[in-house]
């Protein structure tokens, strides 16, 4: 089954590429078909997920693998939450991470509490009325430096407190258990019978 991933960043495409590895999906980038970013106007993580879908099933006529995400910092009320790709810049993620830690740079440890926040959305055509919704949530705390340079986003400032380590420092095959991504799409793979049924 051909599933269009409605995103143009390419760490997630080889993240979810690699979750979804034996499930059978191939899984084609937006880019690789023609399809431009959407104007993320959503006033909840579940809308942007929607939005960008439903936008990638009408250019292509593909099913549609959405998801929206963002980390949510106590300190902050929340923020940048779903404004977090583009706290700074959009898509600079050292610019945000630099406007994050100088947010944060008089808070102590013990208020420092984040949690990444996923949201994935599946539809099996633009005007689907039942899209299949999976989230997830890892949880840890805000660095007051970057660790480790794996990952992408915000992770080598997120410290996962469960496993004492930054998520710039994680390996693929613990990230691929633990994070919000991997969580949501955990929640997603238990319901794909109901695509193919």
């Amino acid at each position: 089954m051909k599933l269009v991933l409605a995103s143009s960043n390419a760490g997630k495409l080889v993240e979810l590429r690699d979750l979804l590895g034996d499930t059978g999906i191939e899984l084609v980038a937006q880019t690789d078909l023609g399809v431009e970013d959407i104007e993320e106007t959503g006033s909840t993580f579940v809308e942007n997920a929607l939005l960008k879908a439903r936008h990638a099933c009408a250019v292509t006529g593909l099913p549609a693998l959405a998801d929206d995400s963002g980390i949510c910092v106590d300190a902050l009320g929340g923020a940048p939450g779903l404004y977090s790709a583009r706290y700074a810049r959009h898509g600079d993620n050292e610019a945000n991470i630099d406007k994050l830690l100088a947010a944060l740079k008089d808070v102590p440890d013990e208020r420092r509490g984040a949690h990444f926040y996923a949201v994935i959305v599946l539809l099996r055509h633009a005007g689907d009325p039942r899209p299949i919704i999976a989230e997830g949530v890892w949880n840890g705390r805000v660095l007051h430096q970057r660790q480790g340079s794996r990952g992408f986003g915000y992770q080598p400032v997120f410290f996962d407190t469960e496993h004492g380590i930054s998520a710039g420092e994680i390996d693929d095959a613990l990230k691929n258990r633990v994070s919000h991504r991997a969580r949501a799409l955990a929640a997603l793979r238990a319901r794909l019978p109901e695509l193919r049924g």
